[in-house]
């Protein structure tokens, strides 16, 4: 029920951001642009491992055909690599609305935005497919039961029965150059920022996230495999669900410009729901 729930408030949540967004015409610039691919992306996030999850726990269903074991670990990982890009350009948004607050306009046009948010798909696509076309070459031989709540790499690779010393390799040695590159592409981006000014509330939100998001990955992805256990199964649950879950609530609590339209939408829906009411008279 816990995960239900978890799972409901994700949707619901995310949903409402976008929704909001789209009809607010004050929202139409590129950092609730940019709130939008997140929104949409947490939604798609959440929806890749919680359902089979849920399928676990209420009909002890275990089980998964390989292809989808492997669709599933492609689709997070082109999810998950997506939103470090697009965290990152979220990141250089920031630093341009607030340090150079007259150019903000020029440097984050339409054409600029629109091609930032295109590569952060675009980067979470290959890094995902060059991971995927890797461990398609392994052979699993038995025993197939993985110890995690859905199908990732690194436990995948512990399954294998062939020579995976590359694979291992490879997942380390990629996530450890571009995690670490586009998290010190956001430090820079908020050194600026909070040189500027010291009290951000955008920015303080985004970088909530980007705390959540970065050091529940690093602790999975950037430590040994020798070293993998199933206590990684719990840091896995906050990033893979909880984390899709607490991105719109903190945005929307920290951010009055969302508040304003959610508070604006609930009224224009009170106000159309008053004049429909028919008064009949004796």
């Amino acid at each position: 029920m816990t995960f239900i729930v978890v799972y409901i408030t994700t949707i619901f949540g995310n949903a409402i951001i976008i929704l909001v967004i789209q009809l607010d015409g004050r929202l139409q610039t590129p950092m609730y642009f940019f709130l939008t691919n997140l929104s949409f992306l947490d939604i798609c996030y959440s929806s890749v491992t919680v359902p089979k999850l849920l399928d676990v726990l209420l009909a002890d269903n275990r089980r998964i055909p390989f292809v989808d074991c492997i669709l599933q670990m492609y689709l997070f990982h082109v999810l998950a690599s997506s939103e470090m890009f697009l965290l990152t350009a979220m990141a250089y948004d920031r630093y341009v609305a607030i340090c150079n607050p007259l150019r903000y306009v020029v440097l984050m046009r339409r054409v600029v935005s629109l091609p930032l948010a295109a590569c952060a798909w675009l980067g979470g696509l290959l890094h995902s497919t060059f991971h995927t076309a890797f461990i398609l070459r392994l052979s699993f031989c038995g025993p197939n039961q993985m110890d995690n709540i859905f199908c990732d790499a690194t436990p995948l690779i512990k399954l294998s029965c062939s020579d995976a010393t590359l694979d291992e390799v490879m997942l380390t040695v990629t996530p450890g150059i571009l995690g670490p590159s586009c998290f010190m592409v956001v430090l820079l981006s908020y050194g600026f920022i909070i040189r500027s000014i010291l009290k951000i509330n955008s920015g303080a939100s985004h970088l909530m996230v980007i705390s959540i998001f970065y050091g529940t990955g690093i602790i999975v992805y950037l430590q040994p495999m020798s070293v993998y256990s199933s206590a990684n199964r719990f840091i896995t649950v906050f990033y893979a669900v909880i984390t899709p879950m607490l991105n719109p609530i903190i945005y929307t609590l920290r951010n009055k410009d969302v508040k304003g339209a959610v508070q604006k939408l609930l009224f224009q829906q009170t106000i159309a729901q008053k004049s429909n009411i028919v008064v009949t008279t004796f």
